[in-house]
């Protein structure tokens, strides 16, 4: 970070102390007005520990009145600095401290604290935005039960527990459950409910709501019934029955998150709550029934129990994405389900821990939370419960949980808690396994066979090395759950799977009694996040990619002889026999799941091969890359046109559309097949299946096709036409465009987009729409001429001025570019340091740039 934007002081987890108050209960008055809302707070405080009464208030927040037990507060008893302020007079031991504000909701385009989207009041108070809205303790340990009255003209007006009194003009609700902060919440608007309701395991009947604005009714039905489902599968699964009268969801378009489980209130991006054939895609049906779980779970995980303090929020984030993949797995396919997983955690989290931004799954420090919501604690996260799982076993597991949650339910918990429960629910020392909490980085596995056909043994050895990442060189060796599976010759599985577990830097396994020599099936399941070296041919992946009884390892084989492919083509080979001829089986499996052989022919991305390339020791080209990923697709689609064709005819489902996993499989097959058919066609089977679609996957798929061919423009105006007046597709409109564009036309449309009517900017999900599509064009973003990192930066600086999370949250999107060539280099380190100089740049996009820069 340059002169112009020191680094602030940053918070330190080895700086933890308790707050020196408790709060027995918080009584909010609100009254709303877009210009002007006035909230009033009454706060009842009894000391705890020594120390000064300091609240957190935000800079936009005017500080109207402030009084203890009624009587007001004179200037010289209190501070106010940055967004601190300090009560200096005498407090007994128990007082109620009053407190009336005014603030401006309209103005507030950061989309934190209470703001409003498209006329409906609404807020997101995680991680810090609570101190927004009135001057509170602003941390999550900071536990009291909430009684809320709202004031204003708005039909609907909503807030956290049970709903207390209702009157025109006014009402009143009441949250029983001490909570935290930051899940506080509350919506007014003119809102319409999808309604129903859920009887509990022990008999309560509880209200169930999904608010949407006025025509969106229609597109929430799927909403509800994953709610539904959600419910019904936490009673059977984890014991977890709901603690309210009522639980409602509110759709907004303005939110920078996906969703925020408030508690009774869970506030949602509208697409992830919106949904119909026509204007939603598979994709979008699994992510609203994933994330209305997630939200619903975090009930008991992150709720009844919550973080102590933002460096355990991989407690209640890494815990309940975890529980969300159990119940997707549960709904839907489970080897799908994990392949899908796998591929967004090493697109995402590896990359993560290769480059300047890594960082613990519990971070021992940080300057800005927001900047720690991320893929190494949310998906790393979850990747560690499930080796915990794995290690103590389902039966160990159950018991763990059960304990945690009778231990500490109301309790903000830390990682040793959670820890110290499986020790003493399984009487396991997990001292060596706190290692994936508290060190950074993607240890790389090294397994090596020896074969002993005298006596007929096989030896495994395996070595572990976690690479330095920024501020830890030193990294022992940790517990990793190593699943193994023993394949014949003729592909019949001679060793069923068994989890060994590596916790030494160098460490053997002995298999004895074996007639011949085995293939190694090895990192089954996916069974701990490490990336696994070992000596393949061709021919061994082939072999695994046909005979390998476990899917992930499977599909994994199959990926590893693309790969391989790809990287040889980029040396100047040609593509190898065994990956055709391997492709031409999956082509011809009338039997598997049509979702794991759709997973089978996608090619490795090219971010995947940039950073192969990388760590082999060359220096990535991303025009090179994106060549010889089209070259093997149209190899793939000339050699197996016949096959493919077949596929595009017998995967059309029969009946109505339906969401469900049978018929997105077949879709998502078909369309699988229309990606590599459309190297070859120019585009006229993807053009027939967009004029003949149903349904928007069909519709998506076909004109991502189109435009990755540079044959889509009609098809694109037709979009457009059809479905101008659906938020959800513009967005979609710009997204499907600015990723699939060829690389010489993505920066160039790119900037044409930005300028079109329908781009709203200060819309968090368009800006994403448009800036995400673009960064997730590898090609075209790392122009050679920079041009899209120039493009990026312009924008990351506009949108910091109105919203910094975002902005600090795209600029990841230059993470990678120390690995380029000198030319790149040089461009992005320039729009790097032209984001640093800029005056009164925002607290979350300085560290954040300062960080990626810091690279090299």
């Amino acid at each position: 970070m340059n002169a112009s934007h020191p680094v602030p002081a940053p918070q330190r987890l080895e700086d933890y102390r308790p707050y020196p108050f408790a709060i027995k209960e918080v009584r909010l008055d609100v009254t709303l007005d877009p210009q002007a809302s006035r909230v009033r707070a009454d706060l009842d405080l009894t000391r705890q520990h020594d120390g000064d009464l300091v609240l957190d208030i935000g800079k936009a927040v005017t500080l109207d009145r402030l009084a203890v037990d009624g009587s007001d507060l004179d200037a010289a008893d209190w501070t106010r600095k940055g967004e601190t302020l300090t009560i200096h007079r005498a407090l007994p031991q128990s007082f109620t401290l009053s407190s009336e504000v005014t603030i401006d909701p309209a103005a507030n385009t950061t989309c934190e604290g209470l703001y409003l989207s498209g006329g409906i009041f609404c807020t997101q108070c995680e991680a810090e935005g609570f101190r927004h809205i009135t001057p509170y303790p602003d941390r999550p340990d900071v536990m009291a039960p909430f009684k809320v009255t709202i004031h204003s003209d708005l039909p609907v007006l909503l807030s956290n527990g049970n709903p207390v009194a209702q009157a025109p003009g006014r009402a009143e609700w009441s949250d029983p459950w001490p909570k935290p902060p930051y899940l506080f919440a509350l919506v007014a608007g003119d809102l319409r409910a999808i309604s129903d309701t859920f009887t509990t395991m022990s008999g309560r009947e509880v209200d169930l709501n999904v608010w949407v604005r006025p025509g969106d009714e229609d597109r929430a039905g799927y909403a509800m019934d994953s709610l539904i489902r959600a419910m019904r599968w936490d009673e059977r699964v984890y014991g977890r029955e709901y603690d309210l009268d009522v639980f409602n969801i509110v759709a907004v378009d303005d939110f920078n998150m996906g969703a925020m489980e408030n508690k009774g209130l869970n506030i949602f991006n509208s697409k992830l709550v919106l949904a119909s054939p026509e204007t939603a895609t598979d994709g979008d049906y699994e992510r609203i029934e994933s994330v209305i779980a997630h939200e619903y779970f975090h009930n008991w995980t992150g709720n009844r129990i919550t973080c102590r303090d933002w460096f355990q929020l991989c407690l209640k984030e890494g815990l309940t994405v975890f529980r969300d993949q159990q119940f997707t797995s549960d709904m839907r396919s489970a080897a799908v389900k994990r392949i899908d997983d796998v591929v967004t955690l090493r697109a995402r989290q590896f990359r993560e821990d290769q480059g300047p931004l890594a960082h613990p799954v519990r971070p021992d420090s940080y300057v800005e939370i927001n900047n720690f919501y991320t893929a190494t604690v949310y998906e790393k996260g979850a990747e560690v419960i499930g080796m915990l799982k794995r290690l103590v076993g389902d039966e160990g597991y159950a018991k763990a949980l059960d304990l945690y949650f009778e231990r500490h339910d109301g309790d903000a918990a830390t990682i040793e808690d959670w820890l110290k429960v499986f020790e003493d629910a399984t009487g396991r020392d997990l001292a060596q396994f706190k290692r994936w909490y508290t060190d950074a980085g993607t240890p790389i596995v090294t397994m090596k066979e020896d074969w002993d056909a005298e006596h007929g043994v096989l030896t495994l050895s395996f070595s572990q090395q976690t690479p330095s990442t920024p501020g830890q060189t030193d990294k022992p060796p940790r517990v990793i759950p190593m699943a193994v599976g023993l394949i014949s010759p003729n592909g019949d599985e001679v060793l069923p799977t068994q989890m060994l577990e590596i916790d030494q830097a160098e460490q053997s396994f002995r298999f004895d009694g074996l007639a011949t020599r085995p293939m190694v099936s090895a990192l089954r399941d996916f069974s701990a996040p490490v990336v696994l070296r070992r000596e393949l041919t061709d021919a061994d992946r082939a072999f695994l990619f046909a005979h390998d009884r476990d899917p992930f390892a499977r599909w994994e084989a199959g990926r590893d002889l693309a790969r391989a492919t790809l990287l040889a083509m980029l040396d100047g080979g040609a593509p190898g026999p065994e990956y055709l001829a391997a492709i031409g089986r999956v082509l011809a499996d009338r039997d598997a799941d049509p979702a794991f052989l759709a997973l089978c022919l996608r090619l490795p991305s090219a971010e995947e091969l940039a950073q192969a390339r990388s760590e082999a020791g060359h220096t990535p080209d991303p025009d090179a890359i994106h060549a010889v990923r089209e070259e093997l697709a149209s190899v793939i689609a000339r050699t197996h046109q016949a096959e493919l064709d077949r596929v595009l005819t017998d995967t059309v489902p029969a009946g109505d559309y339906s969401p469900d996993a049978g018929q997105a499989g077949l879709r998502a097959l078909r369309l699988a097949a229309l990606g590599l058919v459309t190297r070859i066609d120019g585009g006229a089977r993807a053009q027939a299946i967009y004029d003949g679609a149903t349904n928007m996957t069909e519709r998506a798929g076909a004109l991502a096709a189109l435009i990755a061919a540079g044959a889509g423009q009609d098809a694109v105006a037709d979009f457009h036409d059809r479905f101008k007046d659906v938020r959800l597709v513009v967005d979609m409109w710009f997204m499907l465009q600015a990723a699939n564009a060829r690389p010489d036309r993505a920066v160039p449309l790119a900037r044409e987009l930005a300028a079109h009517p329908d781009f709203d900017w200060k819309n968090p999900n368009r800006f994403r729409a448009l800036i995400g599509g673009l960064s997730a064009n590898h090609a075209g973003f790392h122009a050679a001429d920079g041009s899209g990192y120039d493009f990026l930066a312009d924008w990351l600086l506009r949108v910091d001025a109105v919203n910094p999370q975002i902005a600090a949250r795209m600029s990841g999107a230059f993470e990678t570019w120390a690995r380029y060539d000198e030319t790149r280099k040089a461009h992005a380190k320039a729009a790097l340091d032209r984001i640093l100089a800029t005056p009164d740049l925002s607290r979350n996009l300085a560290e954040m740039a300062g960080r990626i820069r810091g690279a090299a």
